[in-house]
This record gives C-alpha cells, structure tokens and sequence, in this order.
C-alpha cells in the first residue's frame, strides 16, 4: 500500500499503534494472505489507517484521552488504569518508542476497524 509509505515518512508527527509480531500471530490463519490480495487492498489501507493517529501522542498524553481520531478519519477508544493504557481493547506493551517523524506504542492486538 504505497501511498500509506509515503504518508508515514512524511514530515508528521505520527502516532502509531504498532501490533507486535505476536499481534500478527493472533490473527485467524489466512487473514494476512487475504488481505494483501489485489482484491482487498482498500481494506488492508482501511486497516493500517486504523493504526495511525496525526500528531505526537506520548505515552503521558494518552493517559489522559478517551479517544483520538485515526488518519483514516475512525477514533480509537482510550482507557488507563493502573498505569496500563489500552487502544480499542489491545494493550500498549511498549510506550514512547521514539522515531524522527513522531512515536509508536506497540501493542498486543491488531486493531480492526468496523
């Protein structure tokens, strides 16, 4: 999905959810090879979009929102408690992982927009 690399090596700042490998490893078998078919290229971008919020959003930051909109125009439900932030039901894992364009959080889920 080139037009996706080319946003998120713009100028930014960006926010990324990132799922882990394991995130990936959770899906039902077949979902990656299905979605990265021709076909299905605009729900791949709908789905990378879902990951991705404009504007740099540390860890400190989010533990104060309740949501904040995806660039793909969705919002993602925000909750904290005990210390732990949670992104639409997935759990931030590692927070404020620093990049020249904004910051990714890596998460245990990948995020499915509806």
């Amino acid at each position: 999905v080139a037009d996706m690399a080319d946003t998120l090596t713009g100028d930014g700042p960006f926010t990324v959810f990132a799922p882990t490998d394991a995130a990936f490893e959770k899906l039902p078998e077949g979902t990656l090879e299905t979605l990265t078919q021709p076909a299905n290229m605009d729900r791949l971008k709908a789905i990378l979009q879902y990951h991705v919020v404009s504007g740099k959003y540390m860890a400190s930051d989010v533990m104060g929102m309740t949501s904040v909109e995806t660039i793909g125009g969705e919002e993602l439900q925000l909750t904290s408690e005990n210390g732990s932030v949670m992104v639409d039901g997935a759990a931030v894992i590692q927070a404020d992982i620093a990049c020249t364009n904004g910051v990714i959080h890596a998460i245990d889920a990948v995020l499915m927009p509806e």
